[in-house]
């Protein structure tokens, strides 16, 4: 595997630690069409990145084909998706839908955030049986894991995480999030390695939705001691594999 040498360690560190979960977990299998959900931020476009590399590592053939979703706040700002796709010659869907202006207007009963991730999930799931698609992929981090888990505790009392593969519509669909063992601090550096074209969230909500502040309550406890990151991330990986057990 020749290009492994290219490799600097936080983009062996994405791809290695992707391998060993997809292993561990039976992520996927012969002849798996996976859909990947690319949003145009770094953790997705990663995902991608590391997916194709495994294409040429594992034993056996699995199809990707990457689906976007464009929110509606600037219709055109996927455009370096496009001329990314077009050179690279691979499968997709792009989709522009009006899913984020929509989920911020007034008199909504539900936050924006979700009523943006619920209507894009939909359109997601339905694209999937569209395409005839096994598999459905995030680019969720486990830093993801550790504000998603705080965020069930602290809002609904729930002691819920992430996990990196559930079914879904009895067993037609699974969806998998491969980097989940991976922290966002790899993933940044591995990012600008292979100089990948991401832009910038336009929401609105971006930085002031929950997740966000979540964010920013993890991150004001990780600078009074590195341990805490270290070892709030640990736990809930290896909590998040026992259930999956």
């Amino acid at each position: 595997m020749g290009f492994r040498k290219k490799l600097n360690f936080s983009q062996k560190t994405c791809l290695g630690r992707c391998g060993k979960l997809m292993q561990q977990t039976s992520m996927i299998h012969p002849g798996a069409r996976i859909g990947v959900a690319l949003s145009g931020g770094m953790d997705s476009w990663v995902m991608t990145k590391v997916l194709l590399l495994r294409q040429r590592i594992v034993p056996f053939n699995f199809e990707i084909m990457i689906l976007h979703i464009n929110t509606g706040f600037d219709a055109k700002n996927h455009s370096p998706l496009s001329d990314w796709l077009h050179r690279n010659n691979i499968a997709s869907h792009i989709e522009t839908t009006n899913i984020g202006p929509k989920a911020h207007q007034p008199g909504n009963t539900k936050s924006s955030c979700f009523i943006c991730s619920w209507e894009r999930r939909k359109i997601l799931f339905n694209l999937c049986q569209k395409y005839r698609l096994t598999h459905l992929a995030f680019g969720h981090n486990s830093d993801d894991l550790a504000a998603t888990f705080f965020m069930n505790l602290m809002q609904t009392g729930r002691v819920d995480g992430l996990s990196p593969k559930e079914s879904f519509f009895k067993g037609e669909l699974t969806v998998i999030r491969p980097l989940l063992s991976v922290e966002k601090k790899s993933i940044r550096n591995a990012a600008a390695r292979w100089n990948l074209p991401f832009w910038k969230n336009p929401c609105p909500s971006a930085s002031t939705g929950k997740r966000a502040q979540f964010e920013e309550i993890l991150a004001s406890l990780y600078a009074k001691n590195k341990i805490y990151r270290k070892n709030i991330i640990n736990a809930l990986k290896r909590w998040q594999l026992d259930l999956m057990n």
